[in-house]
């Protein structure tokens, strides 16, 4: 099992960033919320929603200027996961590229879907997550 903390960005008093280990789609990050029992978006308390809000602003931003994303797409979904958190996925309208890796979204202007095929290296996640970081 995958040890989730090596891929945090930014910690904040109620929530986590952390890139996703598929970049399928290039900044793809997880905004986990801290609180042990949290499972559902509308559980969440008033201070979580408040920090949460100000932390979607921020990373949107810190991804469009690290990445040239044209679009965000946020889910909140909880199938695999029963804990709540938000998944924001970066899109594009044409290719990227990035540390020499091309990065397509062969689903621009539809919903995003996850190719589980698609393998993000070590050494490229640690890459996107040091870049991320140093722009939020």
């Amino acid at each position: 099992m995958r040890d989730y903390s090596k891929d945090n960005v930014k910690e904040y008093k109620y929530w986590v960033v952390r890139v996703h280990p598929n970049q399928q789609y290039l900044g793809r990050c997880v905004i986990w919320c801290k609180r042990n029992d949290a499972t559902d978006l509308v559980d969440a308390t008033t201070e979580e929603l408040l920090e949460f809000s100000e932390i979607i602003k921020e990373l949107k931003v810190t991804i469009e200027k690290s990445f040239g994303s044209d679009w965000m797409n946020y889910s909140f979904l909880g199938n695999g996961d029963r804990h709540l958190h938000c998944h924001m996925v970066p899109r594009y309208k044409d290719e990227r590229e990035f540390n020499d890796q091309i990065f397509k979204d062969p689903r621009w202007g539809y919903n995003w879907l996850l190719d589980e095929s698609f393998v993000t290296s070590e050494e490229m996640l640690e890459a996107i997550k040091q870049k991320i970081k140093k722009n939020l």
